[in-house]
């Protein structure tokens, strides 16, 4: 058997709570089930070669029909939480149209399997599955899309409430923003560079109508979580460094700052669109939370586009560092998530609620059909330095109650549909077979020491 790296457990004191993830149209399948409307990715899979092998993200896990299934998974994997989203269209085909009560009924009964279990149900409101509808009449780039997520809010906050105590309210809206307005390599697939900013702003705007709604339902537990990077400059170079900057504020800042300071960096000073902001936005949208959600994958490295670039800035690989199966895009540097926290608590003191890594995980190549447990020694390897990495910062003063692994399934890798493979858990995604990988006995037991 492989020697498989330990951790030190010794930061994370009493209390700390280990996760996993999935999420709704990543897992769910049944996409013409009991009345669910379309949604954005519904659209986009629906497109000839937006999804690298024509993946349909249906049947998939086909979690829809085999959530206790799902749940037995969680439960016999010990964490404490099990972050899970809920479908805007299978709740809510078209905003200011009929509930569906069988979607509903559905998230009623997943929270409740879960509870049974001891596993605590950490929902997400919003997993970019929006209703083609909106999308139509504009989506993120309208204002009135927030406030239709809004009443969304409220009829699940009405409907759920009483069992669902615990919320994220958005996933990841730099991933919207950026890849999905800006440059569309995810759903809706549009290419606006910097036109798709009034996006950022109508999500945030979203998310603060989400906590109103979620707190007077009785929410114990609110916030929002993005996907944040530590921003490397290329080189030291006067350009590398700029450009890195102007990366990081539209990766980072422009996100975190109006949620956790109140108000969006100097976008003017940078050469970037101001937000669409009214009176009254920003203290909708800096309601303290009662965490703020990091997800982590890796650092990105930026240097100064070409000249004739219609942006002032270009990715390029991280040097000397390994790479995930994705290659040179998602280099594994764990040390870079302490970084990155640390800079969190240096940057927004005590307006810094608690963090949570709502996120963290990695996808390396692994066979479609297998008869015995895989050996992810890549995947064990890679969770163990992020978790080290997590331990690092709580030494060193930060605030982290929780640690997330992304993701317990096998699932649609959204624009690389089957051919990414994050899960604890291995799907065959021809039978539907779940088969633990030796990731999951790994943080099986890494969870039970946490507690001995």
């Amino acid at each position: 058997m492989p020697q498989h790296p330990s951790v030190d457990l010794a930061p994370f004191p009493p209390g700390f709570r280990w996760s996993t993830a999935t999420a709704a149209f990543q897992v769910e399948g049944s996409r013409d089930t009991d009345g669910r409307g379309r949604s954005i990715w519904d659209d986009f899979v629906d497109t000839p070669g937006a999804v690298r092998d024509g993946a349909t993200a249906d049947p998939g896990p086909d979690s829809y029909r085999r959530h206790a299934e799902d749940v037995g998974l969680v439960a016999r994997l010990g964490v404490d939480r099990y972050r899970f989203s809920i479908s805007w269209v299978r709740v809510q085909p078209e905003p200011g149209g009929p509930i569906l009560q069988a979607g509903l009924d559905y998230y009623r009964r997943l929270a409740d399997d879960l509870d049974s279990a001891g596993v605590t149900p950490f929902a997400t409101l919003y997993h970019w599955d929006l209703p083609s509808v909106l999308e139509a009449q504009g989506g993120w780039l309208e204002r009135d899309t927030a406030l239709r997520f809004g009443e969304y809010a409220e009829i699940v906050a009405d409907a759920l409430g009483d069992r669902i105590r615990h919320w994220y309210t958005l996933n990841e809206p730099v991933s919207t923003s950026l890849q999905g307005y800006a440059v569309g390599t995810l759903a809706p697939g549009r290419q606006l560079l910097f036109g798709s900013l009034p996006t950022v702003h109508h999500q945030l705007l979203a998310h603060g109508l989400a906590i109103q709604a979620l707190r007077a339902a009785g929410a114990e537990e609110v916030g929002i979580v993005n996907n944040h990077t530590l921003v490397l400059p290329a080189s030291r170079a006067d350009a590398d460094l700029a450009a890195a900057g102007v990366y990081d504020v539209l990766h980072n800042r422009i996100f975190a700052d109006p949620v956790l300071a109140g108000a969006y960096p100097d976008l003017a000073a940078l050469g970037i669109p101001e937000m669409p902001a009214v009176a009254g936005d920003l203290e909708l949208i800096s309601t303290p939370g009662d965490f703020y959600g990091v997800n982590f994958y890796n650092p990105t490295t930026i240097a100064a586009a070409p000249p004739g670039s219609p942006v002032p800035f270009e990715l390029v690989p991280t040097p000397g560092a390994p790479v995930t199966g994705f290659g040179p895009e998602w280099p594994i540097v764990p040390t870079a998530l302490t970084e990155l926290l640390l800079d969190f608590r240096d940057r927004y003191g005590d307006r810094l609620p608690p963090l949570v890594i709502g996120e963290n995980g990695a996808s390396f190549p692994e066979p479609d059909h297998v008869d015995r447990p895989v050996d992810d020694e890549q995947r064990i390897a890679y969770l163990a330095g992020h978790i080290d990495a997590v331990g690092a910062a709580a030494r060193a003063g930060v605030d982290v109650r929780e640690y997330t692994v992304w993701s317990l399934l096998d699932n649609f890798e959204w624009a690389d549909g089957w051919s990414q493979r994050f899960g604890l858990v291995h799907v065959d995604f021809d039978s539907g077979a779940r088969t633990p990988k030796a990731s999951f006995d790994w943080y099986r037991e890494l969870i039970a020491g946490a507690r001995s």
